[in-house]
């Protein structure tokens, strides 16, 4: 009898400990939550929206060899009009020939107006963790936020558009890289987490809706705004997979496949991550 009972404490002395680990995740997530909920409560309060203003002021100060503004860059409403682009992005822009998302088009903008040459565009595009987001970020940001309380309206229903959706679905199921990871090995089922974060189900409209339209995102453990290009980036990193180049086919793929899953939900950014 008293075995039996020194048994079943010692069984329930194990689970309390397997269960720490889950809780202080659970914990955290709940803080973060709380965050989450107190910035929107005060939205002005995002850390994000500094970048936002810097962005505004980029777009309307010349730059580059031509010493131009972006205030004629066309996002696909017309020159210079940025309210409501970023709803319909990724979108084929016939001047390029390539559809394109929106730091793609910024980056094609500071190529053709202001003279940037492309591969300083493309070299280190992204700050380390703890410094601001570059300027083409900061752009970005500023340029989504002008879409917020939107919903994603992007058509890709042109041969080119469907063909970059289908490339980028082809991308997220496959397998590759030194440790055989593909995009969906994390991102394929509901209620996964790696560490303390959270991974949505993008392969999920439900879940795409609820998470694409965050991004560009404040992310509290890097004290940054992080971009979808630039979190596509650290997704390749973090699978050992050869570095993403900004605005590659690949990039644009999926981002094009993300946005389709996301399509009718509403933007919201800049987010706020881990």
């Amino acid at each position: 009898m008293r075995t039996t009972a020194l048994v079943a404490a010692a069984c329930c002395a194990v689970l309390t400990l397997l269960s720490l680990p889950a809780r202080a995740q659970d914990d955290t997530e709940k803080a973060i939550e709380k965050y989450r909920q107190m910035l929107k409560e005060d939205p002005w309060s995002n850390p994000g929206l500094l970048d936002s203003d810097r962005g505004e002021a980029l777009w309307t100060t010349a730059a580059g060899p031509k010493k131009a503004t972006l205030e004629q860059c066309d996002l696909g409403k017309g020159p210079g009009v940025v309210d409501g682009a970023f709803a319909e992005l990724p979108r084929y822009f016939a001047d390029a020939d390539r559809v394109m998302d929106l730091e793609t088009r910024l980056m094609w903008c500071m190529e053709k107006l202001q003279g940037l040459n492309h591969a300083d565009l493309v070299k280190k595009p992204y700050p380390a963790g703890g410094q601001p987001v570059k300027d083409l970020g900061a752009i970005a940001t500023y340029v989504a936020v002008k879409s917020n309380g939107q919903k994603f309206a992007a058509r890709l229903d042109k041969p080119q558009e469907q063909a970059m959706v289908a490339f980028g679905e082809a991308i997220f199921y496959r397998r590759q890289g030194p440790n055989d990871f593909a995009c969906a090995t994390c991102h394929n089922d509901t209620g996964r987490r790696i560490r303390l974060q959270g991974l949505p189900f993008l392969a999920q409209p439900k879940e795409a809706k609820e998470v694409v339209g965050q991004w560009p995102a404040y992310r509290v453990s890097t004290t940054q705004v992080m971009t979808m290009q630039h979190r596509l980036y650290d997704c390749y990193w973090q699978m050992r997979m050869p570095e993403l180049e900004m605005g590659s086919d690949v990039s644009v793929a999926l981002i094009a496949y993300l946005t389709k899953n996301a399509e009718g939900g509403e933007i919201a950014t800049p987010g706020l991550k881990r």
